[in-house]
């Protein structure tokens, strides 16, 4: 197997992964700031990148490098907007209460409540 065999092959893995993930967000399955469809577009971009280069088409090599860049940033922005919601979600205290029937102590076990409160 050729190293031109190897980027052919790479190619057409490039060129699916970019068409699921156009499709994917065209139907309304993915959204354009999940990591499902930037990682999906940086794989395509990589994997185009491979044969770009491998073949000396340069323009679009540095296509697929800015294609990669975008990802890059989109991903990274995703995530340091999950870890904001993250941080500013309200933590919650679990408070039990146990009530016991005093009349029949052994008749009655004890019941016990669970009930979550934000803390503050």
């Amino acid at each position: 197997m050729t190293l031109m065999m190897v980027a052919t092959a790479l190619g057409w893995v490039g060129a699916v992964a970019g068409l699921v993930a156009y499709a994917m967000v065209s139907r309304g399955r993915w959204d354009a700031d999940s990591l499902a469809f930037q990682g999906t577009n940086m794989l395509a971009g990589v994997t185009m990148l491979t044969v770009a280069a491998t073949n000396g088409v340069w323009p679009s090599a540095a296509a697929n490098i800015v294609v990669i860049v975008i990802g890059v940033h989109a991903v990274t922005t995703v995530l340091r907007a999950k870890k904001r919601k993250a941080q500013s979600a309200p933590t919650l205290a679990v408070v039990e209460d146990i009530a016991r029937d005093d009349r029949e102590p052994a008749a009655q076990p004890a019941v016990s409540h669970r009930a979550y409160a934000e803390a503050a």
